[in-house]
């Protein structure tokens, strides 16, 4: 019999909708202060120069905007712990796109332009919509508070990637963090279920995943334990496990507790 599939962790909706339009602030705030030099700067996303980056953060949030915006769809809706698993696939296209935004806003006046009409068109779109409504992601139609729920994993995973790059320390949004560290932690659970595993990441996210013995009380005897940010590049292909155990930015205890077969869990 296959195993039970897990119940989709529930999220405040006016978190969510706040945690979006706060982290992507940050990220506004941030390309304001750019220049041509920083945005030529490479970034650990293959070719992505910083250009890119700044384009595909535009991308990711416009995209509740143009979904709503369509029809609603009518096709059968795709389940939020089923994205993770469905992004990897997306990749040339998302490419394709990010570059076409990119070349759209070659000049810094541009670029400010096309952040500030998106900061605009989200917080109308958000305040206008109900979080059932159905909209069409490229993984499938989606409810959008599940949606928005992703895209606090793009915020943040990007945010991550920005500071990389540049050094500038843009500020991660509390709720944001939270949410992206639930569904990523949820996604592991979900790639390997079981209970003989316990992944903790304080203060947001503890699940059981892997398959064998179920630990029922006391100290479990197969323990993984590590920081969000650490957690996030670990799920995301940004840090290898090894080199996170190496850095004890993971602690990883018993002989299951070795989740380098399993990550990342992100294209």
């Amino acid at each position: 019999m296959p195993p039970a599939r897990k119940r989709t962790r529930s999220y405040d909706s006016a978190k969510i909708r706040a945690a979006v339009l706060a982290q992507f602030g940050h990220v506004r705030e941030a390309v304001r202060t750019l220049t041509p030099e920083q945005l030529a700067l490479p970034t650990r996303l293959g070719d992505w120069t910083v250009r890119e980056l700044a384009a595909h953060f535009a991308l990711a949030v416009g995209s509740v905007v143009r979904s709503v915006e369509r029809p609603e769809p009518a096709q059968r809706e795709v389940g939020l712990l089923d994205w993770p698993s469905m992004t990897a696939g997306r990749a040339g296209a998302i490419d394709e796109d990010t570059r076409a935004i990119a070349d759209a806003a070659q000049d810094l006046d541009a670029l400010h332009a096309l952040y500030e009409r998106t900061a605009a068109e989200l917080a109308d779109t958000l305040a206008a919509t109900s979080d059932d409504r159905l909209v069409e992601a490229r993984t499938g139609a989606m409810r959008l508070g599940d949606y928005l729920v992703t895209r606090t994993v793009e915020l943040v995973v990007h945010t991550d990637d920005l500071n990389d790059a540049t050094g500038l320390g843009v500020p991660y949004d509390r709720q944001a963090v939270a949410a992206c560290v639930r569904l990523l932690a949820d996604a592991l659970a979900v790639k390997a279920p079981g209970g003989s595993v316990e992944v903790r990441i304080p203060p947001y996210a503890v699940v059981q995943c892997v398959e064998g013995p179920r630990h029922t009380r006391g100290t479990p005897p197969n323990v993984v334990e590590t920081d969000p940010l650490t957690w996030i590049r670990l799920a995301t292909g940004r840090t290898e496990w090894g080199e996170a155990l190496g850095a004890a930015q993971v602690s990883a205890s018993g002989e299951r507790a070795d989740l380098s077969g399993l990550l990342p869990l992100l294209g």
